[in-house]
């Protein structure tokens, strides 16, 4: 199943989403210019998108409710599934503003943003972020081969920060968001 490791990320993040409560949302989190509401709000946003350019269709952003996020979040886990189990997806050749992609491509940015995503969420409300290791070491492999230096500057300015050095420890999520530039 093509979607094997996005439906990994999703249960991922929503495992984390499902624990916060609303006296956290004010909260900082490893992304400088967003708190957990924001958070929440980009991820959300970032699956709709993919399933939007996958699928031909504009996505405009929205900015949820808090008591609406985790029924948001299904309904978009449900929809962004769909739209990248559609047939011949992962074979076309998608023009973004940014360039021209395959679906699979697609799959894969939107895999890790939002595996990452619960990464920051889980730092900013205190959660175990030691998130699914199996899929962290995973897409921590491909991040290495996806990630340019190219694609690296400082917040705002590029679409990652400089890598990180994690602990020798650190677990693979950490691992992963050390290499995405996160400080761990």
């Amino acid at each position: 199943m093509a979607t094997r490791q996005l439906s990994r990320a999703f249960a991922s993040t929503r495992s984390v989403l499902s624990e916060v409560s609303p006296g956290q949302l004010e909260a900082a989190t490893p992304c400088a210019s967003w708190d957990v509401r924001a958070l929440i709000n980009h991820f959300i946003n970032s699956a709709q998108w993919g399933a939007a350019a996958v699928s031909g269709h504009e996505h405009a952003e929205e900015d949820y409710a808090p008591e609406d996020f985790l029924t948001t979040y299904d309904n978009t886990i449900k929809a962004t599934l769909a739209a990248f189990e559609s047939p011949d997806v992962l074979d076309r050749t998608i023009q973004l503003p940014f360039g021209k992609f395959s679906g699979a491509d697609i799959l894969n940015m939107v895999t890790r943003d939002q595996f990452t995503h619960g990464w920051d969420l889980a730092q900013a409300t205190y959660h175990p972020a030691d998130l699914d290791p199996d899929l962290a070491t995973e897409l921590l492999t491909q991040a290495r081969l996806d990630i340019v230096d190219a694609f690296r500057g400082p917040e705002g300015q590029a679409i990652f920060a400089p890598a990180t050095t994690p602990s020798p420890t650190a677990p693979p999520a950490d691992q992963l968001a050390a290499f995405l530039g996160r400080l761990c």
